[in-house]
């Protein structure tokens, strides 16, 4: 993780320096400072440095190393359980489907929106619930 720190603040200094570079491109260019994508630029290098120092406080806080920072690590050592999952359900299929009829009534219209809205409902009652009846109830 330190190193995905570092990486990050070489990134931010790229694109302060990038930034840097725009506006003094632009004023040399057209004499006048483009706003648009000397602030892009910079606000890329901000989220850079966002980035590096939330990683460097994880870091050290986790106090150790992750296995993916050792040089000895095997695969198996940075494999966590990631939780439950369930392998033949229906239902994220259901929903991924109606979430997408949802998005499509907001494109062509918002009464198809509407019975997307209560399909999305329906869809993820039934994958929380999904436990709780048949033959998979606790």
């Amino acid at each position: 993780m330190r190193t995905n720190a570092t990486l990050f603040y070489v990134l931010a200094v790229f694109f302060f320096v990038a930034a840097a570079a725009y506006t003094l491109w632009s004023i040399i260019d057209v004499e006048v400072v483009e706003p648009v994508g000397t602030v892009g630029i910079a606000l890329t290098g901000v989220l850079s440095v966002f980035l590096a120092f939330y990683l460097s406080k994880s870091h050290g806080a986790q106090g150790g190393e992750l296995p993916e920072d050792r040089l000895d690590a095997n695969i198996d050592d940075g494999d966590p359980e990631l939780g439950h999952f369930s392998p033949w359900s229906w239902w994220p299929v259901f929903l991924a489907g109606s979430a997408a009829l949802a998005f499509l009534g907001l494109a062509v219209g918002m009464w198809i929106a509407y019975i997307a809205g209560a399909l999305v409902l329906v869809s993820l009652v039934g994958w929380v619930y999904e436990y709780y009846r048949g033959n998979f109830a606790h």
